[in-house]
């Protein structure tokens, strides 16, 4: 009787599957499922085999297991049928917004982007400022972007406005339509920080209906 020891990794992309497996098989022989004529030269050579891209296969049921110790990485969960009759094992690896080690994750990633950037001193980031969307990938892109953010001093900034304006400063009223690139980010920052349009409109020197206007018009909420 045939023995079939296979096991299936399922997830989004970009949520460690791969480097999950790396940690726990780092002498396995490692396939790209994409190349089919490779991944079934593999098979035949290789009595335990670790397949990723495992969703690029057309055919599964083509795909000879017998007698081997096989892992799968898959992005997708569309064939899950079909995975279920080949694979013995499947386990699903959460994406980052369900990931209950998300907090660890974040700092995992911040202290590699601050040794990158030779960022001293940690600083703080706000967790609603970063983009899960894509998982490790847009997690750690959007990591380096605030802590490059953090490290502008005004001088940085004007340099990144002149870059910015002189590429789109164009028409009859220019001034008008870019006085939102200064004037929103300072009312959310004051209003933030101060917690009231009273004490913000002394604060910034303007009449408290003046300022209610420029909330209303930039529709800050």
């Amino acid at each position: 009787k045939p023995l079939y020891v296979s096991s299936l990794l399922i997830g989004e992309q970009h949520t460690g599957k791969r480097t999950f497996i790396q940690s726990l098989f780092p002498n396995s022989v490692y396939v790209d499922a994409e190349n089919e004529l490779e991944l079934e030269t593999a098979l035949e050579s290789n009595s335990e085999l670790v397949i990723y891209n495992f969703e690029k296969v057309t055919t599964i049921k083509n795909l000879n297991f017998e007698n081997k110790k096989i892992i799968a990485i898959a992005n997708t969960t569309h064939k899950r049928q079909e995975y279920s009759d080949v694979f013995a094992f499947i386990y699903n690896m959460p994406n980052l917004r369900e990931r209950e080690d998300l907090t660890l994750l974040i700092s995992h990633f911040q202290k590699q982007v601050e040794k990158a950037l030779m960022i001293e001193e940690s600083t703080p980031i706000l967790k609603e400022k970063l983009d899960l969307s894509q998982n490790i990938k847009s997690l750690k892109a959007s990591i380096y972007k605030e802590l490059i953010i953090k490290t502008f001093d005004e001088e940085d900034i004007k340099g990144l406005l002149y870059d910015y304006l002189f590429s789109t400063v164009k028409g009859n009223n220019a001034y008008r339509e870019h006085l939102g690139l200064y004037e929103i980010p300072l009312i959310e920052a004051g209003l933030k920080k101060y917690k009231s349009q009273l004490k913000l409109a002394n604060v910034l020197g303007l009449n408290r209906n003046t300022l209610r206007k420029k909330i209303q018009e930039y529709d800050i909420h």
